[in-house]
């Protein structure tokens, strides 16, 4: 809407992608922190979470927090979206898939607090197939419209190759496996909020290069007209995370609930695809991938040795379970997140 204000009535303010997207960092920042109180004394009554089983035994006491948060922070950050962006197919596209991904793990929130139980909602395997299938569609039509399907690692100016039709396959498992390692991160008050806010910091930064042909002309990326408005997003989701961790940090009011995973850890998938940093999420989401990492050892050891790796996985309980408090281990990986993700920004230079 701004940017249309740009181009009929010439209010050149509103060309700057920078302008704009501090514009909508305060516009979502202000619509979450207003209507979270309110969906939380709506929710207190009707969706509050339902605590697994085998967590450790201080969650119990969690039962009663409600759940769903990540409705109201991906709404406002939408709506944001909406009001500053110049409606790009790139932008189009991710609202597509944020708006997919929210209907997708409102769907599994709401079955898990309909069945009072964190093994309700929907199945694993239905979960993954629907995941797969936004995904896929995304990716194919990424493809179709002409974006650059070549894969670039970090620290190295020239791409490896091109994936040609290969990237459809590639550009969803990244979608899918980044939503997934939030959702698995989302197990303590502000874990998954921050370094989510870190990552998207970092692919703003990128974005914003990818999207300018001087800049990415000098710093050896592709250049990719309209993505840098990718970077309005960005700081939308930046404005209403925080606003959501108002209510969120320890001892959260209010929790995101896969509503908000699963769209968070997609989007930050799908946005480090059109920032060409695929590989460079080792370090942008080095807490998610560990955390997931951390799951899958566990599994992959105790069906293969019938031994236990971590006392407890995803790797946040295994602290908890060595007696670490929670706020200990949220602000400690708050901190491996920070300094991994100013490793990728080092990347943007040493190529």
């Amino acid at each position: 809407m701004l940017y249309y204000l740009y181009e009929h009535y010439h209010i050149n303010l509103f060309h700057y992608i920078t302008v704009r997207a501090i514009l909508a960092f305060f516009l979502a920042f202000l619509m979450t922190i207003f209507l979270m109180p309110k969906f939380i004394k709506w929710a207190k009554a009707k969706a509050t979470q339902p605590i697994f089983d085998l967590a450790p035994d201080n969650h119990k006491a969690k039962s009663s927090t409600p759940t769903m948060g990540g409705l109201i922070y991906m709404s406002s950050a939408v709506i944001s979206i909406l009001i500053t962006t110049e409606l790009n197919r790139y932008v189009i596209l991710t609202v597509l898939l944020l708006v997919y991904f929210t209907f997708l793990g409102f769907i599994d929130d709401y079955g898990k607090i309909k069945g009072s139980s964190n093994q309700a909602g929907l199945s694993a395997k239905t979960k993954f197939a629907l995941q797969w299938l936004g995904a896929l569609v995304i990716s194919y039509i990424l493809i179709k419209i002409g974006f650059d399907t070549k894969l670039y690692v970090p620290f190295y100016k020239h791409p490896l190759f091109d994936m040609g039709y290969f990237a459809i396959l590639f550009w969803a498992f990244v979608i899918v496996a980044m939503s997934n390692a939030v959702n698995l991160t989302d197990g303590l008050d502000g874990l998954a909020t921050v370094p989510s806010i870190f990552s998207l910091f970092t692919l703003g930064i990128l974005l914003y290069i990818v999207g300018n042909y001087k800049f990415s002309t000098y710093l050896f990326y592709p250049f990719e007209l309209g993505v840098g408005e990718l970077t309005i997003i960005v700081f939308a989701l930046i404005g209403s995370l925080l606003g959501f961790l108002w209510y969120n940090a320890n001892p959260a009011e209010v929790f995101m609930g896969d509503s908000g995973s699963l769209p968070l850890g997609a989007v930050i998938g799908f946005l480090a695809i059109l920032a060409k940093s695929e590989i460079l999420l080792i370090f942008i989401a080095f807490v998610f991938i560990m955390e997931t990492l951390s799951v899958i050892l566990q599994v992959g050891s105790y069906k293969t040795r019938g031994k236990r790796v971590f006392k407890m996985a995803p790797i946040h309980h295994h602290f908890e379970k060595v007696g670490w408090k929670e706020n200990k281990i949220t602000i400690r990986f708050w901190i491996i997140a920070l300094i991994t993700n100013l490793i990728a920004i080092l990347s943007i230079k040493i190529r």
